[in-house]
């Protein structure tokens, strides 16, 4: 008799088991088709015809082939030169970024530090308020740094949000580390590099992830310090810049042969859809090499002593 309500039980757990493995994988496989979904829709309007994308019912794949879009956005003027800077900024801007916020985490983590409180109270008001556009404007102003390369690296080297995020990740670390280290002679910066660098790999990752995002996204710092100064234009300034002369063309299509031609095979659709995969190409092909560490870094404070 127990053997069978042994078997019994066995069964119903296999039945609930199997019932629940249908239902986890069926919501992922409808989450993962919502996700891709919109992706896969604007790849397919950024290969179609401008003329014929405006008829709309475009789903997964282009009714009628066409690279015009990507030609307009590649032969767009400063595109080029609005790429390098942009890609420059990004690296630049990523490894300073980290290296002045991991410094700082690493200064705060330290139950030590006297001043530990104060600073991130400091830096915690920052995130809330902050001086407004006009004196940030001045302010750079003064600094030299508008007409500037240096006003997209400078201004952002240090986030109070990435701060206190690597501070809580450090901040779980064990101490016995630190101790073990100190006993051996070790300096706060031979911890830093040696030991607490190699742990926080995950939390880097992470925040690196964050501020690339940031910069090859960013397009309203070129147009407010470097508007008058091709030579430091940005990507996304410039595709910006596109999608507004393509509008604008569009809307004057009426007004000449010329013009309606090219508003025909070329609309605002196209030309934003081709941009937007443009745009996030680069970040596509660079996540999968940081995935590992991003999932790892999201579960702050895992490492506990």
């Amino acid at each position: 008799m127990d053997q069978y309500a042994i078997k019994k039980r066995k069964k119903k757990m296999a039945t609930s088991d199997l019932v629940f493995n249908i239902c986890n994988y069926t919501f992922l496989v409808l989450f993962a088709i919502v996700t891709l979904y919109p992706v896969l829709n604007t790849l397919a309007y950024s290969f179609n015809d401008g003329a014929d994308a405006v008829r709309g019912g475009i789903h997964l794949l282009p009714r009628k082939w066409s690279l015009k879009s990507y030609k307009t956005v590649f032969a767009k003027g400063g595109f080029w030169q609005g790429a390098k800077i942009t890609v420059l900024r990004t690296v630049l801007g990523t490894i300073t970024a980290l290296a002045a916020n991991a410094l700082l985490s690493f200064i705060l983590s330290r139950k030590r530090f006297v001043f530990k409180s104060g600073l991130s109270l400091f830096w915690v008001i920052t995130m809330y308020a902050s001086g407004g556009l006009i004196p940030t404007m001045l302010l750079f102003r003064y600094m030299h740094l508008t007409n500037s390369f240096w006003v997209y690296i400078i201004p952002g080297m240090v986030s109070a949000f990435n701060i206190m995020v690597m501070r809580t990740y450090m901040a779980g670390l064990p101490d016995s580390l630190e101790e073990s280290a100190q006993l051996e002679g070790a300096g706060y910066m031979r911890i830093f590099v040696s030991i607490i660098s190699p742990l926080c790999l995950p939390i880097y990752a992470t925040i690196a992830l964050f501020v690339a995002v940031g910069h090859w996204n960013s397009w309203f710092d070129a147009m407010l310090y470097n508007k008058l100064n091709d030579q430091y234009t940005t990507l996304q300034y410039e595709l910006m810049k596109l999608l507004d002369s393509v509008a604008n063309q569009g809307g004057n299509a009426n007004s000449g042969g010329k013009t309606a031609a090219s508003a025909a095979t070329i609309t605002p659709i196209t030309v934003r859809s081709a941009a937007t995969i443009v745009t996030i190409v680069p970040i596509i092909a660079l996540y999968p090499f940081l995935q590992r560490y991003f999932v790892t870094g999201l579960t702050i404070g895992g490492i506990k002593e």
